[in-house]
Protein backbone atom coordinates (compact mmCIF):
# COMPACT_ATOMS: atom_id res chain seq x y z
CA UNK A 1 0.00 0.00 0.00
CA UNK A 2 2.78 2.60 0.69
CA UNK A 3 3.38 2.63 -3.14
CA UNK A 4 0.19 3.82 -4.11
CA UNK A 5 1.13 7.63 -4.47
CA UNK A 6 -1.82 8.61 -6.77
CA UNK A 7 -4.61 6.39 -4.74
CA UNK A 8 -3.26 8.13 -1.52
CA UNK A 9 -3.46 11.39 -2.75
CA UNK A 10 -6.30 11.47 -4.66
CA UNK A 11 -8.24 9.89 -1.63
CA UNK A 12 -6.99 12.74 0.64
CA UNK A 13 -8.21 15.16 -2.07
CA UNK A 14 -11.59 13.38 -2.45
CA UNK A 15 -12.04 13.06 1.53
CA UNK A 16 -13.71 16.54 1.90
CA UNK A 17 -15.66 16.62 -1.01
CA UNK A 18 -17.13 13.95 -0.41
CA UNK A 19 -18.14 15.02 3.67
CA UNK A 20 -19.16 18.70 1.81
CA UNK A 21 -21.68 16.49 -0.08
CA UNK A 22 -22.66 14.09 2.40
CA UNK A 23 -23.60 17.54 4.96
CA UNK A 24 -25.25 18.83 1.48
CA UNK A 25 -27.73 16.28 0.92
CA UNK A 26 -27.69 16.30 5.07
CA UNK A 27 -29.07 20.17 4.94
CA UNK A 28 -31.12 19.62 1.71
CA UNK A 29 -33.20 16.83 2.83
CA UNK A 30 -35.99 18.85 4.38
CA UNK A 31 -36.28 20.37 0.57
CA UNK A 32 -35.85 17.76 -1.82
CA UNK A 33 -34.74 14.35 -1.73
CA UNK A 34 -32.00 13.13 0.69
CA UNK A 35 -31.40 13.32 4.44
CA UNK A 36 -29.94 11.73 7.14
CA UNK A 37 -29.53 8.18 5.55
CA UNK A 38 -28.35 9.28 2.32
CA UNK A 39 -25.57 11.32 4.18
CA UNK A 40 -25.15 8.76 6.59
CA UNK A 41 -24.49 6.47 4.20
CA UNK A 42 -22.00 9.34 2.74
CA UNK A 43 -19.82 9.68 5.91
CA UNK A 44 -19.58 5.93 6.15
CA UNK A 45 -18.28 5.67 2.75
CA UNK A 46 -16.00 7.94 3.18
CA UNK A 47 -14.63 5.91 6.29
CA UNK A 48 -14.36 2.79 4.07
CA UNK A 49 -12.07 4.46 1.33
CA UNK A 50 -10.12 5.37 3.98
CA UNK A 51 -10.25 2.30 5.41
CA UNK A 52 -9.41 0.60 1.62
CA UNK A 53 -6.55 3.10 1.05
CA UNK A 54 -4.66 3.35 4.30
CA UNK A 55 -5.85 -0.07 5.70
CA UNK A 56 -8.20 -0.89 8.69
CA UNK A 57 -5.70 -0.28 11.26
CA UNK A 58 -5.56 3.41 9.88
CA UNK A 59 -9.56 3.52 9.46
CA UNK A 60 -9.92 2.63 13.28
CA UNK A 61 -7.41 5.08 14.68
CA UNK A 62 -9.54 8.01 12.34
CA UNK A 63 -12.94 6.59 13.94
CA UNK A 64 -12.13 4.00 16.95
CA UNK A 65 -14.88 1.30 17.24
CA UNK A 66 -16.39 2.32 20.59
CA UNK A 67 -17.00 5.64 18.95
CA UNK A 68 -18.87 4.40 15.81
CA UNK A 69 -20.81 1.29 18.52
CA UNK A 70 -21.41 4.75 20.25
CA UNK A 71 -22.79 6.83 17.58
CA UNK A 72 -26.29 3.98 17.39
CA UNK A 73 -27.27 4.69 20.63
CA UNK A 74 -26.25 8.63 20.27
CA UNK A 75 -28.16 8.96 17.24
CA UNK A 76 -31.60 6.64 18.45
CA UNK A 77 -31.29 9.03 21.94
CA UNK A 78 -31.37 12.30 19.31
CA UNK A 79 -34.28 10.91 17.01
CA UNK A 80 -36.23 10.15 20.38
CA UNK A 81 -35.40 13.30 22.44
CA UNK A 82 -36.93 15.50 19.51
CA UNK A 83 -40.46 13.98 20.17
CA UNK A 84 -40.43 13.54 23.91
CA UNK A 85 -39.18 17.20 23.80
CA UNK A 86 -42.36 17.79 21.83
CA UNK A 87 -44.62 15.73 23.73
CA UNK A 88 -43.60 18.00 26.93
CA UNK A 89 -44.38 20.98 25.42
CA UNK A 90 -47.79 20.10 24.73
CA UNK A 91 -47.73 18.23 21.54
CA UNK A 92 -47.71 15.20 20.25
CA UNK A 93 -44.66 12.56 19.54
CA UNK A 94 -42.58 13.91 16.80
CA UNK A 95 -45.24 16.92 16.51
CA UNK A 96 -42.75 19.46 15.45
CA UNK A 97 -44.67 22.40 15.65
CA UNK A 98 -44.21 22.65 18.98
CA UNK A 99 -40.67 22.54 19.42
CA UNK A 100 -41.01 26.64 18.73
CA UNK A 101 -44.20 28.19 19.70
CA UNK A 102 -46.17 26.39 17.43
CA UNK A 103 -44.66 27.31 14.52
CA UNK A 104 -43.81 26.42 10.73
CA UNK A 105 -39.93 26.98 12.35
CA UNK A 106 -40.58 24.11 14.70
CA UNK A 107 -41.11 22.11 11.74
CA UNK A 108 -37.84 23.16 10.24
CA UNK A 109 -35.76 22.75 13.84
CA UNK A 110 -37.41 18.93 14.27
CA UNK A 111 -36.57 18.12 10.80
CA UNK A 112 -33.05 18.89 10.88
CA UNK A 113 -33.27 17.45 14.54
CA UNK A 114 -34.80 14.03 13.48
CA UNK A 115 -32.39 14.07 10.35
CA UNK A 116 -29.44 14.74 12.53
CA UNK A 117 -30.36 11.82 14.51
CA UNK A 118 -30.67 9.36 11.64
CA UNK A 119 -27.59 10.54 10.08
CA UNK A 120 -25.58 9.84 13.46
CA UNK A 121 -27.48 6.27 13.86
CA UNK A 122 -26.89 5.14 10.41
CA UNK A 123 -23.21 5.84 9.73
CA UNK A 124 -22.01 4.40 13.09
CA UNK A 125 -24.10 0.92 12.41
CA UNK A 126 -22.25 1.09 8.35
CA UNK A 127 -19.10 1.60 10.00
CA UNK A 128 -19.49 -1.00 13.18
CA UNK A 129 -21.16 -3.79 10.78
CA UNK A 130 -17.55 -2.77 8.19
CA UNK A 131 -15.24 -3.38 10.80
CA UNK A 132 -16.92 -6.25 12.51
CA UNK A 133 -16.85 -7.65 8.80
CA UNK A 134 -13.11 -6.23 7.38
CA UNK A 135 -11.46 -7.11 10.80
CA UNK A 136 -12.71 -11.20 10.66
CA UNK A 137 -9.84 -12.44 8.50
CA UNK A 138 -7.27 -10.91 11.46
Amino acid sequence: MKLDLILRVTTKLLLPFILMFALYVQFHGDFGPGGGFQAGAMVAGMVFLYSITYGLTAAQKAVPPGLAIKMVPLGVLIFTGVGVYAMFKGGQFLNYSFLKNNGPDGQLIGILLVEIGVLVTVAGTFISIFYTFAGRGR
